[in-house]
């Protein structure tokens, strides 16, 4: 692992997930609809005070979820809505029908649906697509911007993870929404037996030039190691070796990155070769490369081993 005074795990401090990892990709070559897909029971895993982290109990909950990101991404951020995502104010993709979508809610927050009744407000959300899935179904939604075949197929003995879809409603992004996210993704991991995550991390911005320190940071920091690292596809590479690493501030890189991806520095999360551009959501992507056995270990010892901190 990365060492010294300026390895991100070293100088990162605070982290809270309010960027969306993913970006614009062709959908799934065996799209299905999204009332077949075996949703899980929701049972609670875990819970601070009113708020709680679960996975989505059926298809509303999952177009609550739509909705949230919708507000996020398109409301508050600079994604560009197509005639029919402006219609549904949904942000959806075939992907949304057979991936499981982690959920935090407020039971403090009650909101009224179609029929009246009173249910707890959807206040984060996070989308995963686990190895076994993603195959039968045309492959991960990461794979439009990266080459990720190749380090699947260099472990075939390790069973991967996606994460994407990261959103969090602007009042709730704090300590404890993120570290119910966390908790969640951590109890998920373990029940599934999961041996590598993965997925992409935006920056706002589509001029590499413009964020040159902070692609250039992660390049000279957080690189993947030869044995983990995926490159861009070739007809999006975009370089991030801009900058000397003698030229660079590290913190004032550090301070300017999403918190997101801070977040994943944090944890010990290693960074693939090559940004892209994702014009439609107005950002540059990174990809992001997790290994359970890499994982920081004050984060596991946290949430615990069996994933119990924060279960009731």
């Amino acid at each position: 692992m990365r060492q010294g005074l300026f390895s991100p795990r070293n100088l990162v401090r605070k982290f809270t997930p309010n960027t969306r990892p993913g970006a614009n990709v062709p959908s799934p070559v065996h799209p299905v609809s999204p009332h077949a897909h075996p949703f899980k029971s929701g049972e609670t895993l875990g819970r601070i005070g009113s708020l709680e982290v679960r996975m989505a109990r059926n298809f509303k909950e999952v177009k609550k979820a739509q909705r949230l990101r919708y507000d996020v991404f398109y409301e508050e951020m600079s994604a560009i809505a197509d005639a029919h995502t402006l219609a549904t104010r949904r942000d959806a993709d075939p992907f949304d029908a057979y991936c499981d979508h982690l959920l935090v809610v407020d039971h403090a927050s009650m909101k009224r649906n179609k029929l009246g009744r009173l249910k707890p407000e959807i206040v984060g959300t996070y989308r995963i697509l686990r190895q076994e899935i993603a195959d039968r179904r045309g492959g991960f939604y990461t794979a439009g911007e990266y080459d990720i075949q190749a380090l699947i197929g260099a472990n075939p003995g390790k069973r991967f993870m996606e994460l994407g879809r990261s959103c969090v409603l602007k009042p709730y992004r704090n300590k404890k929404t993120v570290e119910l996210l966390w908790h969640g993704i951590w109890a998920y991991v373990l029940r599934h037996k999961i041996d590598v995550m993965l997925g992409c991390a935006s920056i706002e911005g589509t001029n590499p030039d413009a964020i040159a320190e902070q692609l250039s940071f992660l390049h000279h920091n957080a690189r993947a190691p030869e044995e983990w690292r995926v490159r861009a596809v070739e007809d999006r590479y975009v370089e991030m070796n801009r900058l000397p690493a003698e030229a660079i501030n590290a913190r004032h890189a550090l301070r300017a990155l999403p918190p997101l991806v801070k977040g994943y520095l944090r944890l010990g999360a290693f960074i693939g070769d090559g940004a892209v551009v994702d014009p439609q959501f107005g950002t540059t992507d990174i990809l992001i490369i997790m290994p359970v056995s890499e994982l920081n270990t004050r984060y596991v010892n946290y949430y615990g081993a069996d994933a119990s901190r924060y279960a009731s």
